[in-house]
């Protein structure tokens, strides 16, 4: 989610998100800024060094931070990454897909708050991140529930009448995730749910492992 519009939306302004379909749906970005229940799972399994992926205000990165694990927040957005550094955290305004420090040197990358849609395309973006972690790193994800439907769509923000342009983005049920690991070259580890949000831990071969 790119743009000022999103910017706004971080700095409290109401903003909704508009599917290629015509629905619509308020984009909750105070949900990012605060702790939230099953946040605590997900930051335990992390390991030194954390890269935590599509970071926004950086509620993540300056968990484990303060928790002594050395974590590295990138987005897309400049205001994103301004909240994280004046909360304490470490943040580069990156696109994942683009140059990113210490690729093939992360123990853990962190995929949160539906982060496995960036791009629209989840075979694409955890090919990616294979690449970033090091040989029996790992990625720690959120997913949508049992029989959610795994998909890409187009989507935009809109504001008051103002719009962004379109964007893609994709979402990933738990009950797919096993097929998305094994084509990707990572392996799945754990699932587990917690006050209704979903995760998973998925790992990247040690050498010796299956390559692609």
């Amino acid at each position: 989610m790119i743009g000022p519009l999103y910017a706004e939306s971080l700095d409290g302004a109401p903003v909704e998100v508009e599917s290629a379909d015509g629905r619509t749906w308020p984009l909750e970005s105070w949900r990012w800024l605060h702790d939230s229940e099953g946040d605590e799972a997900m930051l335990a399994r992390c390991a030194d060094p954390t890269l935590d992926v599509g970071s926004g205000p950086g509620r993540l990165t300056v968990a484990l931070t303060r928790r002594g694990v050395r974590a590295l927040g990138i987005d897309v957005t400049p205001r994103a990454v301004r909240l994280t550094r004046l909360a304490g955290g470490r943040a580069l305004c990156r696109d994942v897909f683009g140059h990113v420090p210490g690729a093939g040197r992360w123990g853990t990358v962190l995929l949160a708050d539906g982060n496995i849609g960036i791009g629209g395309d989840p075979d694409a973006l955890l090919r990616r991140v294979r690449e970033l972690l090091r040989p029996g790193g790992e990625v720690v994800a959120e997913l949508d529930p049992p029989g959610a439907a795994t998909r890409a769509e187009r989507v935009r923000l809109r504001r008051e009448g103002r719009i962004t342009g379109w964007f893609a983005w994709a979402r990933v049920s738990v009950s797919d995730i096993g097929p998305l690991a094994g084509r990707t070259g990572l392996h799945p580890e754990e699932m587990w749910t917690e006050a209704g949000r979903w995760f998973c831990v998925l790992s990247r071969p040690r050498r010796g492992g299956p390559e692609l």
